[in-house]
């Protein structure tokens, strides 16, 4: 059993401290957000999360990728496409990550234990296109989807060969709406998974009811879902186990909606139903979203509360 994060942390920018970032500051190169990436990395370590994230500092999820793809424009915190998708103008997540994973080395002492290592995540091509609007080339979602997603694959081969992470994960929050064309979604997923050599995650939260089975279809090794905040994904997983065969299981058990620590008991009893549907060995723990909008001491110990409850089973 490994625990992990689904991926955004509490944010809290701070003014340069030593000489030398002042100094960084003076000539416009400061980037504040990297002791944000180091807390996020130390506080995830610290609460015994074997598998992190860079944090997801630098902003939201559509706008972090979006404004980096030429075919998209940002304009007062929203995001149009107003001409063909083509490749990022460089590499987005890359940097934070290799600085994330020398961080991890840093806390470990030189070397990253076994078990223990960063996850890449990049928000889904589906997920990106239904947040934007079209404003001009394309008639159809569908097709900025696809072109979308050659964009991104760029981003996922980049990060899997130069970060080496324990996997990659696709956030793909709208899978569960209803809105989105799922033989097209999943063709956007092939050509991210196409030629990987590390497993790719994808993450759906909401309700699955009335999705589960197109998403049980899709071409990853890893498929996340929420189960503290949510009444129904239990049920679903546990009458239709079958259909995830062959698959892990990110096991959302910390309700990420709630802005105050989770209960031991409930959270204790829903990660033991957990395991008895799916098995010790295809559990993944983590909480059923980011964590961004928690207060940072909330967020840490939802984090600890999961492994916690982990160490019962080692």
């Amino acid at each position: 059993m490994k625990s992990t994060v689904v991926g955004s942390y509490p944010v809290e920018l701070k003014e340069p401290s030593n000489f030398k970032d002042k100094i960084l500051k003076t000539f416009g190169a400061y980037d504040p957000f990297k002791e944000s990436i180091k807390n996020a990395v130390f506080s995830q370590l610290d609460a015994g999360i074997d598998i992190i994230s860079d944090g997801q500092v630098r902003g939201d999820m559509v706008s972090s990728f979006s404004k980096y793809i030429p075919g998209f424009k940002i304009e007062e915190g929203n995001t149009y496409i107003v001409s063909k998708i083509r490749n990022p103008t460089g590499e987005i997540s890359v940097n934070d990550l290799l600085h994330a994973k020398k961080l991890i080395k840093e806390y470990y002492g030189g070397n990253i234990p076994d078990g223990k290592g960063i996850k890449g995540i990049i928000t889904g091509p589906s997920t990106i296109i239904h947040s934007s609007r079209i404003t001009a080339f394309y008639k159809e979602k569908d097709d900025a989807i696809i072109d979308l997603a050659h964009s991104l694959k760029k981003e996922v081969d980049a990060i899997e060969s130069k970060v080496k992470p324990v996997y990659i994960q696709v956030d793909e929050p709208f899978l569960s709406t209803g809105m989105v064309n799922m033989k097209v979604a999943r063709e956007a997923i092939d050509i991210l998974h196409d030629g990987l050599n590390i497993p790719l995650a994808m993450h759906v939260c909401g309700t699955l009811e009335g999705a589960y089975k197109d998403i049980a279809k899709f071409n990853v090794e890893i498929l996340d879902f929420e189960f503290a905040g949510n009444n129904v994904n239990l049920g679903i997983l546990e009458n239709n186990i079958d259909l995830f065969k062959g698959k892990k299981i990110g096991f959302g058990c910390i309700d990420s909606a709630k802005n105050e620590v989770d209960s031991f008991e409930t959270t204790q009893e829903l990660i033991e139903k957990g395991v008895n549907i799916v098995g010790v060995d295809d559990i993944l723990l983590d909480p059923d979203c980011g964590l961004r909008r928690a207060p940072m001491d909330v967020a840490f110990n939802k984090l600890k509360l999961i492994n916690d409850i982990k160490s019962k089973y080692q």
